[in-house]
């Protein structure tokens, strides 16, 4: 990796050339990634200060510019748009060095897309400006689920997903068990089933006395048209809800929606702790992670979550407590408030009720840093006993902290795939998971694919790597490889099966001038959990209670669950191709016509082929052809 040193001085001729105007700039390694994304009022004075004050730089800057072998700026129109479009690079790009919250793009939320008929309430991690409302993101998506069935239990909206038209035969079982209004068989009206989707966007906005003020009005009106069967479960909806919402702590006796946020940090991370009290009212919380904080200051974490957390939230209340008053909190309120569409306050009160509520979301963050802490010590320290018991068992150079393996699928040979899993210190790596299509292999033959698949990877590891003796895996991520996977050297490679299997990928190490003791092998057989090695004649047998065979075998199974997934989708898709698929001349508008007018395959091939060349776009020739290809 290119050295910032190395081409400083041509880098800092560049410096005159920016212009005093606000915008943000980018620092790059050699591939073009991005290593890290800033914003600033005045470019030219901000990135000047990367070469100029190099001993006062944080320490985690000081390592990106060992890295960053180029750099570029985009002008603004206002320090504002340079604030929204570092917030928008941050999301899309994630540079490595930046603060940001962790697997941002994987949050989940809650979605009802209104412009639907008849709205479907649903779990979604694909946030996008539509007509749909969305809430969230939620950190866990457990909680999700379980918030869509709670309002599933309290609202009879519909949970299937088939086109509503009214006229099916009979309400399956959700209608039966009050979960659903049953559109489906006309029991209710676009216009009807709206409102029960109203109930639950009230009811998610916090607003659950309109709610049952809303059902009330409902089981009066039913009990005087004497619909008693209809009043009584309106009458148990109406209880459902008070049960939940005398659950939620009442904070404030003003009915203000607030969110309240507090920190807990590590050297590398911070814990953060959201509170949502709406209508005075404390309806949930949740808890989130930001990476890449060692060395910035507290009010900058907070900063970088309040822009990028909000710039993915459905909703953003008129008032939101904070720790720290922020460094740049007229420019982030001013963000906010476009974003809000009205009036926001950040505020960091120091006494009343609004302190205590962000003490005890403060007490929370610490204690949710401190099981966050212990459980993740906790999993340390399991997988370091597994990787030395791995070790002494196989007799391993050095700790298996990058474990590879390897498996096969195929039916009879066909469609046969292999797979590549990645464990790091015991956990898996599913950026560095690799699918394979087996090429060369036409018959039933495991061991041939095994040595494909092997063949295919660790060749593209010698094209990556000129002298692979000189790299040692734990120093891979110094050497900023983390994107060329293929580049990265595995402490042990594990072949699911047996010795044969072992012995098959043994020849490819050997052709390729691979040795066991640069890049370990092990095979590990289902049957008696037993492990193989090229060194030893005699297999090796971990006690069952170990923490190695229990990662050997997590590790084995999840190569096995990786490769059937992929076998299946190919599958499965190739089973969908029509036998017309391979008709010369017979494109997707024609094979629509055919099918249209003879309902399948058995019915075309059985025609005349005057029966054929009668439809419009059918020749004779085609016809014909057709006649031939489908006997």
């Amino acid at each position: 990796m290119l050295a910032m040193t190395a081409n400083k001085a041509e880098l800092r001729q560049r410096l005159p050339v920016i212009p005093n105007k606000p915008g943000v700039y980018l620092f790059k390694d050699t591939s073009g990634g991005f290593l890290y994304v800033g914003k600033a009022a005045n470019l030219r004075n901000r990135v000047r200060t990367y070469f100029s004050q190099s001993n006062k730089l944080q320490p985690k800057i000081a390592r990106m510019l060992r890295l960053a072998s180029d750099f570029d700026y985009m002008v603004t129109n206002s320090e504002n748009d340079a604030l929204i479009l570092e917030n928008t690079l941050i999301k899309r790009h994630h540079p490595r060095y930046n603060t940001r919250l962790k697997d941002d793009k994987t949050y989940p939320y809650i979605k009802i897309d209104l412009s639907e008929p008849f709205p479907l309430v649903s779990f979604t991690r694909n946030f996008q400006n539509d007509n749909a409302r969305y809430f969230g993101p939620f950190a866990n998506p457990g909680s999700v689920r379980k918030t869509v069935n709670l309002l599933n239990k309290l609202f009879p909206f519909r949970s299937c997903t088939k086109t509503i038209t009214g006229k099916d035969a009979r309400p399956c079982l959700e209608y039966f068990i009050h979960r659903c209004v049953a559109p489906c068989v006309g029991y209710v009206n676009q216009i009807e089933y709206r409102q029960v989707i109203d109930q639950v966007l009230l009811f998610l906005e916090g607003h659950t006395e309109d709610v049952t003020k809303q059902l009330q009005t409902d089981m009066k009106s039913a009990s005087s048209n004497l619909e008693f069967e209809k009043a009584a479960k309106i009458r148990d909806q109406i209880q459902a809800i008070k049960s939940v919402s005398d659950k939620q702590i009442v904070v404030s006796s003003k009915k203000e929606d607030i969110d309240v946020i507090a920190i807990a940090e590590d050297k590398e991370e911070a814990w953060v702790e959201v509170f949502f009290i709406r209508q005075g009212k404390l309806v949930d919380r949740d808890q989130f992670t930001m990476v890449e904080t060692s060395g910035e200051e507290s009010s900058e974490i907070l900063s970088g979550f309040i822009k990028q957390f909000y710039d993915r939230t459905a909703f953003i209340p008129p008032t939101i407590l904070l720790q720290f008053r922020l460094p740049e909190i007229l420019l982030i309120e001013e963000y906010l408030r476009k974003r809000r569409g009205g009036p926001i306050k950040l505020l960091s009160p120091t006494r009343g009720s609004k302190r205590k509520l962000l003490q005890m979301a403060t007490e929370n963050a610490n204690q949710g840093l401190e099981n966050f802490k212990a459980r993740r010590i906790s999993k340390e320290t399991s997988a370091s006993t597994a990787m030395t018991e791995i070790q002494e068992a196989l007799n391993l150079p050095r700790e298996p902290k990058r474990i590879e393996c390897y498996d096969i699928s195929n039916i009879q040979g066909t469609n046969p795939v292999g797979s590549m899993v990645v464990f790091r210190a015991g956990m898996p790596d599913r950026k560095h998971y690799r699918r394979f299509k087996v090429k060369t292999i036409g018959s039933v033959d495991d061991y041939a694919m095994m040595k494909e698949v092997l063949r295919r990877r660790f060749t593209r590891l010698s094209k990556f790597q000129e002298n692979l003796n000189d790299i040692v895996a734990s120093e891979n991520d110094q050497n900023g490889l983390d994107s060329l996977s293929w580049g990265m050297v595995p402490d042990l490679v594990l072949i699911d099966g047996g010795k044969g299997h072992l012995s098959a990928v043994h020849q490819v190490f050997l052709e390729l001038g691979i040795t066991t003791n640069f890049i370990p092998l092990a095979s590990i057989a289902k049957e008696n959990e037993e492990l193989f090695t090229p060194e030893m004649p005699e297999p090796v047998t971990l006690p069952r209670n170990t923490q190695g065979l229990f990662l050997l075998q997590r590790i084995r199974d999840e190569a096995h669950r990786f490769a059937i997934t992929y076998h299946r989708n190919i599958r499965s898709k190739r089973s969908l191709a029509s036998r017309l698929d391979s008709v010369p001349g017979l494109g997707p508008k024609r094979k629509k016509i055919l099918l249209a007018h003879f309902g399948s395959i058995e019915r075309i091939s059985k025609s005349s082929e005057g029966e054929l060349s009668a439809l419009p776009g059918i020749s004779q020739s085609l016809s014909r052809t057709l006649k031939s290809l489908l006997i």
